[in-house]
Parts: C-alpha cells; structure tokens; sequence
C-alpha cells in the first residue's frame, strides 16, 4: 500500500510540475534575447556601414564637413551603448539605447538630405549601392524590433499568467522586460510643404 501511496505522490508531483511553466519560461526568455541578438546585429551593421557611406561622399561633399561630422559622432555614440541581457529588464538602459539610435537616424537623415545637393553622387554606383544597403539595414532593424517587442510580449504574458506566475515566484525569478518603443519625436506628424 505505501508503495502505491508513493507512486501516487511521486505522479502527482511529476504532473505538477510538467505543467508549471518552468522549462517554458526559460525557452521564452531565451528568445527574448535571441531576438535582442538579432536588434544589436542589424544594428550593428548599420554601424559597418556607415565609415563607407561617409567616405563616399566626402569625396563629394568637402564643404558639408559638419554633417558628416555628426553622422560620425552619432554612430560613435550610438556604438558605444552596449546592452546585456540583464539591461533589459532596466527602462532607463533601453531609454539610453533608443535615445542613442535615434541621434544616429536622425543625422543619416540629414546626410541624405545633403545627398540631394550632388546630382553627381546620387548617381554614383557605389553610393547607390551603400544607400540600398542602409536603406535594407533600416527594414531589418525595424522587424528585429517588431520581433523583439513580440517576443517581450509574449514573455511578460507568461510570467504573469497561472501557473507560471507561481513557477516564476517561487522558482525563477524573472524580471519583466522592457518593449522596444519609439521617439517621442516619431509621434508628431511630420508636416509636408510644397
């Protein structure tokens, strides 16, 4: 009878705990940071590419020094931001990253604005080839985030729903992490003159 009694609890508890959650909050995790991964790869390549861009059109543009100048301090600025897997639960680090990202976007902005100046490098090979390159890195970076923000979203749901909630509690515990948000200069309406 106590071996059936045993059997019993050690069922019981082995039911218990294939459904509390705990393997699958850690496999959540997991691809909360590989999608972070896939964000500081894209953005990186951003980065590689960028000293190109700017030689090329230095070659162009001597007198825009300034703006391209920006371009170098931004991307030196936003590469020096590195965040850890731990960072992403802290909304200032995020806060700091985006901020950071933004200056640089913002500055590539203004350096194509400076491009339209120059009939010449705008039908440059090279300088065409380097912009679809940016422009392809742009739409990477920006599915790496909507994947990213899916992936916290899906996460965050679990550690909050039973009986994960309770596995995370007692047994793991997980921080929320942060979404991957916009500017608050995103938001405004951009206004369009003619």
């Amino acid at each position: 009878m106590k071996r059936i009694m045993n059997f019993g609890v050690l069922l019981l508890v082995t039911l218990l705990l294939s459904s509390c959650g705990y393997n699958s909050l850690q496999i959540k995790e997991e691809t909360v940071f590989k999608a972070w991964g896939d964000i500081e790869a894209t953005l990186q390549r951003r980065a590689d590419l960028i000293p190109n861009l700017v030689a090329t059109v230095k070659g162009y543009a001597q007198h825009e020094q300034e703006t391209l100048q920006k371009v170098v301090e931004a991307r030196a600025k936003a590469t020096s931001i590195q965040l850890s897997p731990a960072d992403l639960s802290n909304p200032a680090a995020m806060q700091q990253l985006q901020a950071a990202q933004g200056e640089l976007s913002s500055a590539l902005s203004r350096l194509m604005v400076v491009v339209e100046k120059y009939p010449d490098l705008k039908a440059n090979q090279s300088f065409l080839d380097l912009q679809n390159q940016l422009e392809g890195t742009e739409n990477r970076i920006n599915v790496a985030r909507q994947r990213y923000n899916e992936a916290v979203e899906v996460f965050n749901g679990s550690i909050r729903k039973f009986p994960e909630s309770l596995t995370n509690k007692i047994l793991l515990h997980l921080n929320k992490k942060e979404y991957f948000k916009a500017e608050e200069t995103a938001k405004a309406v951009p206004k369009v003159t003619f």
